[in-house]
């Protein structure tokens, strides 16, 4: 009895920050971190160092979230087999690696060898899913999961800005920054991070779904369905448009990848300060589906707009406010479609239904990059991109979020007349 009553204040007060789940957060940040600093970056130097085409850069940037979609379930897995630290520790190692190889690369063939590696060592969202799962409480499960979120938002928001300014020493630079950060992360988690998974003896491991079946059983609910069809979408079409964007400034401006790293910084500030200080008021005053129908339409208008600007027509300051719809417009659909997704879920599912929306996302991520090749790639001039390939990819994204504005106005329009009933 004593025992009992002993126990309960304990798990009453629970810490929510331990380190152990600020290492997670670290984990998460830095794969993101990873792939954001090749944005600006990767487009320069595969074209200035191997004279790589639109298509093959394309490809190349498609290649680590192709792979990193691939790995994730495996390494969940291994997870639950051999334990969560040594897979999370190895792919950090794989991580740094991966990213000296990238930067190190001397042949195209080896640049896409350390793309394609750090995506798969990249892919251990679920194995990090896994341990937050064994460590929180149901009570904090929701808290803990929106943490992966958060790692994701912030890893991409500060990574294209990180390897920006960081090109300025060299395009080698940003991945060697990659490189080191990882193996840091990944001692200090080898000496702080306790082992999470419970063996016991009866213990096996748990059969997990395929990524594809768990999306394609997503849309069974119609209501959640809805939701992550437009997240797909919402992802989709902003790959695309990250992608096409470092050539797009590099083709019109002649810019270069620091210049670049400083314009997505700029995308970055102003998404934290949408984010973090306006749009929970916005919720409140709103509600999630008029935010998300906002959202959408000004995707939609500043994706169709911007391949119009360039140094006669507009110049920078066109540009600026274009791009900072393209922030405004993700920041408002983003979080309130993950919002919407949580609520409908039940305490218990919270975790899953987070899952499956970054399970989405993953796969919009491969094809935004793999689409951008395609698009961008012109039969009369294979090498190098137009005025008709751009046009055609940014505008692919805007109809692609034509779809996602239509569709959000119907879910908001029945969901209105369920409320009335």
């Amino acid at each position: 009895m004593t025992q009992e009553s002993e126990n309960i204040p304990a798990k009453t007060d629970e810490k929510f920050f331990t380190k152990p789940l600020i290492i997670i957060f670290i984990t998460i940040f830095i794969d993101l971190v990873g792939f954001g600093v090749a944005i600006p970056v990767l487009p320069d130097y595969a074209k200035n160092e191997f004279g790589a085409s639109p298509f093959v850069i394309g490809w190349l940037i498609a290649s680590y979230s192709i792979m990193q979609f691939v790995s994730t379930p495996f390494l969940g897995q291994l997870s639950d087999r051999y334990g969560r630290r040594p897979v999370l520790f190895v792919s950090l190692l794989g991580t740094s690696l991966a990213a000296l190889i990238t930067g190190l690369s001397n042949t195209l063939w080896l640049l896409f060898f350390g793309r394609i590696f750090d995506g798969i060592t990249g892919g251990n969202i679920s194995t990090a899913q896994a341990y937050i799962a064994d460590i929180t409480t149901k009570e904090n499960r929701a808290k803990g999961m929106g943490l992966i979120g958060a790692a994701f938002g912030l890893g991409f928001i500060f990574g294209p800005a990180i390897g920006g300014i960081l090109s300025k020493f060299g395009t080698h630079t940003p991945f060697f920054f990659v490189s080191a950060l990882a193996l840091i992360n990944a001692i200090l988690l080898y000496f702080i991070l306790p082992e999470s998974r419970k063996f016991t003896e009866n213990a096996t491991p748990q059969n997990r779904a395929g990524r594809f079946s768990e999306l394609f059983d997503s849309l069974k609910d119609s209501r959640f369905g809805i939701v992550t069809l437009l997240y797909f979408l919402l992802v989709v079409a902003f790959s695309i448009m990250t992608t096409v964007f470092v050539q797009y400034t590099m083709f019109r401006f002649g810019y270069n990848a620091e210049q670049n790293g400083y314009l997505f910084a700029y995308i970055g500030i102003l998404a934290i300060i949408l984010q973090g200080g306006v749009f929970a008021r916005l919720v409140e005053k709103f509600g999630e589906m008029r935010l998300v129908v906002t959202g959408s339409f000004l995707l939609v208008a500043s994706f169709f707009a911007v391949p119009f600007v360039g140094p006669e027509t507009g110049g920078l300051t066109a540009l600026l406010i274009g791009i900072a719809f393209f922030s405004i417009g993700n920041s408002l659909s983003s979080p309130a479609l993950t919002s919407i997704a949580s609520k409908e879920a039940h305490d218990e599912a919270q975790g899953k239904v987070l899952g499956i929306l970054q399970s989405a996302a993953s796969l919009a991520r491969a094809i935004g990059p793999a689409l951008s090749a395609f698009l961008l790639y012109s039969a009369t001039a294979p090498d190098n991109i137009s005025d008709d390939t751009l046009y055609l990819t940014f505008w692919t994204a805007s109809a692609i979020m034509l779809v996602a504005f239509l569709m959000a106005i119907y879910f908001a329009k029945t969901e209105r007349q369920k409320s009335l009933i």
